[in-house]
């Protein structure tokens, strides 16, 4: 168990669970049933199990010529391509049987994040716009859980709201941590905003997309959320990207620990307004 959770690093789990939840409750319409909530649960788990092992198996060769990857699962030799191909096959068949229980409406479009997550791990090897493949990916989390509440496309101003922050918050995060990469990238003619650009440039450019973020984050407030007492919440999702940028030399610190935070800061603003508007 504890090489799969490595394997999926499932503690990234909290950067998009929240933000699930934050689409399941703009698209309510009445109080979700338990099943519901719990299938929604399992569908995330699902999707972000199959995302990291396709993720993980597409580039196990540049991995094992990375020093900072080499000690993962595939390239280390801990666990056989058999054994991830395994693991990829059940996050789908979680994935897949839980949106089908959701809805067919669900189940038709489950194929599109799929698709996304497939795309998203070759993308660095032809553009270094590939930081918004992340953003994409984690932007399918709060989508799903729209759709899961509010089976059609009539009022989705909230959910792209939403998505468009959860895009430009990802790729903004994925280039700070893409600065561990720097050297190698530019040894395998990787693409990034680091190797193309450069520490400085890319980072600049990291704090344009979070300040975008919290734009899209602002516009939801003001047009689906509505309520000042939700208004502490939208403030400290700007004062932890203002400080994520401010400590973008410590990884840990920047990418990990203020970004498995920010994501439930969302949601209680987002529960605040469903509450109290």
């Amino acid at each position: 168990m504890k090489k799969f959770f490595s394997f999926v690093k499932i503690e990234h789990t909290l950067f998009t669970l929240p933000l699930i939840y934050s689409g399941l409750i703009l698209g309510l319409r009445e109080t979700p049933s338990l099943a519901l909530v719990l299938l929604v649960l399992t569908t995330a788990v699902g999707a972000r199990t199959a995302a990291f092992a396709l993720n993980r198996i597409i580039d196990r060769h540049i991995d094992v010529r990375n020093p900072r990857t080499a000690v993962r699962e595939l390239p280390s030799g801990r666990m056989t391509l058999g054994q991830g191909l395994g693991v990829l096959a059940a996050g789908c068949a979680v994935y897949f049987g839980s949106a089908a229980l959701i809805s067919t409406f669900c189940l038709m479009l489950s194929p599109i994040p799929l698709l996304i997550f497939v795309i998203y791990p070759y993308m660095k090897r032809f553009t270094a716009f590939a930081h918004f493949g992340v953003g994409l990916g984690m932007s399918m989390a709060p989508l799903g859980g729209y759709f899961a509440a509010s089976p059609s496309f009539d009022n989705l101003l909230p959910a792209v709201l939403l998505c468009l922050f959860t895009i430009f918050w990802g790729a903004g995060f994925d280039i700070i941590y893409a600065t561990l990469d720097e050297d190698f990238d530019r040894q395998e003619r990787l693409f990034s905003f680091v190797s193309r650009f450069g520490r400085g440039k890319a980072l600049f450019w990291s704090s344009v997309f979070h300040v975008v973020a919290f734009g899209c984050l602002t516009g939801l407030f003001f047009t689906t959320v509505r309520t000042w007492y939700a208004a502490p919440f939208l403030f400290l999702t700007g004062a932890m990207l203002w400080f994520e940028q401010r400590k973008a030399s410590n990884i840990e610190l920047s990418f990990f620990r203020i970004n498995a935070g920010l994501g439930f800061v969302v949601f209680a603003m987002i529960v605040t307004g469903a509450v109290l508007r």
